[in-house]
């Protein structure tokens, strides 16, 4: 007897150091910490995310996931409770993302701020505050890849189009036209080989030709060189041509002087006769019938038989 109840002894001994064991390692690791309570309200999906996964506020580990459970009042939105370190500076511009810890799948939130220095995010209990949900990396690839699927099935469908039977024969038709072109370009050449061999002689005709221009050019300059020098052959035609001008000047000044007293004196004889003309014709227009009977006696002067005084 005395065996057995030193065996129950012990096992009770031995059963309750090891609850107090336990109960004084739950109490010295309990967290000590009073988190404040934030609310994640999503429509997205959660994949890989648990209760007391890790909540990460740029990279340091910040609180815990308490939680997570579907809104009763709004259905197919996902609720995720949060309890965050008071320390953590949790403002208005704060935003949470999805995290995936390496190969796992496990996933964690992530928190960030899209500025420095914006006001600060208050909660309590009673109404925790909501941090809206962005999309992570992999939302984003998912909706990339997406795109690119349907980009790829697009080109898929346009090359389809493009190597219709239709399309085959119209390509197998133009790489014909373009060997035929190519063979024509060949023939071309051929032909015009033998002009392209005659080139450099053209070339070396031209260049004879251009030094005889050249030599004509520099005889033509020592031509002109010579014609205008001081006693060229310019020069003397121009001193014959200035004597000339002054032998002809002399000779018109003299016809000058001998021509003009001629001149004049015919003018004054034209003018005498003009006058005669005008009184032969005031006296026409005077007496119409002078051309019958001819003109007038002329009256007797003073002295003269026949004179009267009165004139009448």
């Amino acid at each position: 007897m005395e065996n057995r109840s030193h065996a129950l002894m012990t096992g009770i001994f031995t059963i309750t150091l090891l609850i107090a064991a336990i109960l004084f390692g739950i109490w010295f690791n309990r967290d000590r910490v009073k988190y404040d309570p934030f609310l994640i309200a999503t429509t997205q999906s959660v994949p890989g995310l648990n209760p007391q996964a890790a909540v990460r506020y740029r990279g340091l580990e910040v609180g815990k996931v308490d939680d997570i459970d579907f809104d009763p009042k709004l259905a197919g939105q996902i609720l995720i409770h949060l309890s965050i370190d008071p320390a953590t500076p949790i403002t208005k511009t704060t935003y949470a993302t999805l995290g995936y810890q390496g190969v796992t799948g496990i996933a964690y939130i992530q928190l960030d701020d899209e500025s420095v220095g914006s006001p600060a995010l208050a909660t309590s209990k009673q109404n925790p505050s909501r941090i809206p949900l962005q999309p992570g990396l992999f939302d984003q690839l998912e909706k990339r890849g997406t795109a690119i699927l349907e980009k790829a099935e697009d080109v898929t469908r346009k090359l389809d189009t493009l190597l219709s039977p239709e399309n085959q024969k119209t390509m197998l038709e133009a790489f014909s036209d373009v060997s035929e072109a190519a063979d024509s370009y060949k023939e071309l050449a051929a032909k015009l080989d033998p002009a392209v061999q005659k080139i450099p002689a053209l070339v070396e005709h031209g260049d004879r030709a251009m030094q005889s221009v050249d030599t004509l050019a520099n005889e033509a300059s020592k031509v002109a060189r010579t014609l205008q020098g001081p006693d060229g052959a310019v020069q003397r035609i121009t001193a014959s041509v200035d004597r000339a001008t002054t032998s002809v000047e002399a000779v018109a000044s003299g016809v000058e002087l001998e021509t003009l007293p001629g001149v004049t004196g015919l003018a004054d004889e034209t003018k005498s006769s003009m006058r005669a003309i005008r009184r032969t014709m005031n006296n026409i227009s005077d007496r119409p019938s002078s051309i019958l009977f001819g003109a007038p006696g002329t009256p007797p002067g003073p002295g003269e038989p026949g004179f009267d005084p009165t004139g009448k």
